[in-house]
């Protein structure tokens, strides 16, 4: 009897096993199918479109617009002064002030980086000749455009005289980043890289230019 019973016990549990066996895989056909025409309906067929969203407003914020007012900000204000010291991206401050001392500085710790080569020569001379040479000549000789035709006030220098070729690199960066008397400054005309590379121009093949023309 007892025997009878356990055997009993063992088929009910088996059943019982067999229903929540056969419910969860219902349960499971149930959701497979919601969850494809879910996808079903969130698909777009016309390939300009990205579909349906779930939640919408996390992925896509409604910003405030620029001049709105704005409750987060203690001065009610959108548009916010960057942070002191903000730079723009990919822009490397130019730390040395306009000013002889400023000069002879950025002339003892500016190193050119660009090495002495065919291809950074020629890229110094084009950006040379866009920028340079309408005042100071396609020779370095000061006799540009700009002073011969009377516009200028005064002469610019030669940049191919002794003095000139002795000054240092960094000197020779910092008069075009910052300019120098009443040349202006080209920091926001010239990339750092072209500054680098015109003077390698200027040192080697305009310098060579003016020693092939002593008699």
């Amino acid at each position: 009897m007892f025997k009878m019973f356990k055997i009993n016990q063992y088929i009910q549990k088996r059943e019982i096993l067999f229903i929540i066996t056969k419910k969860f895989k219902d349960y499971l056909i149930y959701c497979s199918i919601i969850i494809l025409c879910i996808l079903q309906f969130s698909c777009e067929s016309n390939r300009n479109k990205r579909g349906q969203d779930y939640s919408p407003r996390m992925i896509y914020s409604e910003a405030y617009e620029t001049y709105a007012p704005n409750n987060v900000f203690a001065d009610g204000k959108t548009a916010q002064p960057p942070v002191l010291g903000t730079i723009p991206r990919h822009m490397i401050p130019h730390q040395y002030p306009k000013t002889p001392e400023g000069q002879k500085l950025a002339g003892m710790e500016l190193i050119n980086p660009f090495e002495f080569n065919a291809d950074n020569l020629s890229r110094g001379k084009v950006v040379y000749n866009i920028f340079c040479a309408n005042c100071h000549g396609f020779d370095g000789r000061g006799d540009g455009n700009m002073f011969a035709s009377g516009k200028y006030p005064s002469e610019p220098p030669s940049l191919i005289t002794e003095q000139m070729l002795k000054m240092p690199d960094g000197e020779y960066y910092h008069i075009m980043t910052v300019g120098s008397a009443i040349m202006g400054p080209f920091a926001s005309l010239i990339r750092p890289q072209d500054k680098w590379k015109i003077i390698l121009y200027i040192k080697n093949d305009l310098s060579q230019k003016e020693i092939n023309n002593i008699p």
